[in-house]
């Protein structure tokens, strides 16, 4: 994916019908620009569509011969879930082990917002973030885990605020190793304090 321009007149068209067929005016004032509003901030949000995140992790540090854990915890993130377009929002704690390639701090932060900047299911935003790490770093190990409230959830449906939705990655040395993964989830649980 690349290039790919989000098509925001094809937007304000959409939800000028939706607000047609809620039975509003859309010529009331609170909702007369209400559809370009809406398709600016869908560029904004889903800006991730057309990218591949995985081209933050391209600047790497090979001279570094650091081969212990690198833990990154409670990066915040915004997704849009894709069955529902309501949010779902959380933290992602993404932890690798170098095998001679270490990638700046930020860029961790960058693939996560890549990933989580389009339509997405959180298991399948979890495992991208994994397997990107995973296939550009070539490292030891890899452990990505994702919490999160979504708003489908507690919004609408069953309607249970405040619920949230935890998943995993788990590759190499961290699956290997039950003592690996231990310190990696301790870690974890103690940047949540």
């Amino acid at each position: 994916m690349s290039g790919r321009v989000i098509d925001q007149p094809a937007i304000e068209s959409a939800v000028l019908q939706i607000i047609e067929a809620l039975g509003e005016d859309p010529r009331r004032e609170g909702l007369a620009d209400t559809p370009a509003r809406v398709a600016r901030m869908y560029a904004e949000i889903f800006e991730g569509m057309g990218r591949d995140p995985r081209e933050h992790l391209h600047r790497v540090f090979s001279e570094e011969k650091h081969q212990e854990m690198v833990l990154v915890s409670g990066i915040p993130f915004f997704s849009m879930c894709e069955h529902h377009f309501l949010p779902f929002h959380g933290a992602v704690h993404a932890a690798y082990i170098p095998d001679g390639k270490v990638t700046g701090l930020s860029k961790l932060v960058r693939l996560v917002d890549g990933y989580a900047r389009r339509l997405q299911m959180q298991e399948r935003f979890t495992t991208q973030v994994s397997d990107a790490i995973d296939e550009v770093l070539t490292p030891r190990g890899v452990l990505v885990v994702v919490e999160a409230r979504h708003l489908c959830l507690e919004m609408r449906g069953v309607g249970k605020p405040g619920a949230v939705t935890q998943t995993s990655s788990v590759r190499g040395q961290f699956r290997r190793s039950a003592a690996t993964r231990a310190e990696a989830f301790a870690l974890i649980d103690r940047a949540r304090v």
